[in-house]
């Protein structure tokens, strides 16, 4: 049987996974589209992202347009490529109709949530800081709406009392790499059907703001702390003292007694941290 001919989507570190068990799978993997360089770090230089650096070390055409909505050239090319399926994870650039109904089998994203929960931008970090105990990975089939398509395959696991935004991250990138190389046989050969989303069902992922990051000492300490899971190692939680910005990596709610101690006030201080109100 002849491999599919793909065209992966992808710009972050959680779509290398996919790319590269698109690739270690034989997939004849026609080209590549991630979002343009950026500048990064200190020197503010450009830097290419993680899905770029794998496809060029693979020899995989790379393209790279500011929009597919608005350039049509880069939707022409994309026809050109005549894939019969497109992969899209993690991309960050909008596809109107006319790239999703290109690939002879459509356009499928691999999710990082149990849709409908967490449809959205930032379904990981949502959910460790809703305090859910369970998360996964949705291959879905694309549609115009926002993660509304229906999911051809899931695949679940528990999250750990400790989770952070870059644990969970890391377990559904490999997770997402696994459940969409078991779902592309039933898609290519029309056999796996994919099932409806429950929109009543659906919650919202919204992008994470670095406002959020800020510290309510009012709010109940089990919200703090999973404020601080969540957002380790991205935007990281923060507070402030004597006018310096603090970053909170890592707390857990104490049984101390605060003795009255207004909100944010701290009460105990030792080496293995202190102790706040």
């Amino acid at each position: 049987m002849t491999p599919l001919r793909v065209v992966f989507a992808g710009t972050p570190e959680f779509a290398v996974p996919c790319l590269q068990a698109l690739i270690d799978s034989g997939y004849d993997v026609a080209a590549v589209y991630t979002q343009p360089d950026r500048p990064a770090g200190r020197g503010r230089r450009l830097q290419q992202s993680p899905v770029k650096s794998l496809a060029l070390a693979q020899g995989i055409p790379v393209h790279q347009p500011e929009s597919l909505k608005r350039d049509r050239e880069a939707q022409a090319r994309l026809r050109d490529l005549a894939p019969d399926l497109m992969i899209v994870v993690a991309y960050g650039l909008l596809l109107p109709v006319a790239v999703l109904e290109t690939p002879r089998l459509g356009c499928v994203n691999v999710h990082a949530s149990l849709l409908p929960r967490w449809r959205g931008a930032a379904p990981i970090q949502r959910a460790v800081l809703a305090g859910d105990s369970q998360s996964g990975v949705c291959i879905m089939a694309m549609e115009s709406g926002l993660d509304t398509g229906p999911v051809y395959h899931r695949l679940a696991l528990e999250l750990d009392p400790r989770e952070t935004g870059g644990t969970l991250h890391d377990k559904l990138a490999a997770l997402g790499s696994r459940a969409l190389i078991e779902a592309l046989p039933g898609i290519a050969d029309g056999s796996r059907i994919p099932e409806p989303q429950d929109s009543t069902l659906a919650t919202y992922a919204h992008k994470i703001d670095k406002a959020e990051a800020a510290i309510d000492w009012g709010q109940p300490a089990l919200a703090i702390e999973r404020q601080v899971r969540a957002f380790d190692p991205w935007p990281v939680a923060q507070t402030s003292l004597n006018g310096e910005v603090l970053r909170v990596w890592s707390a857990q709610v104490s049984d101390a007694e605060s003795e009255g101690a207004p909100p944010g006030t701290v009460v105990a201080a030792a080496r293995s941290g202190i102790a706040v109100a």
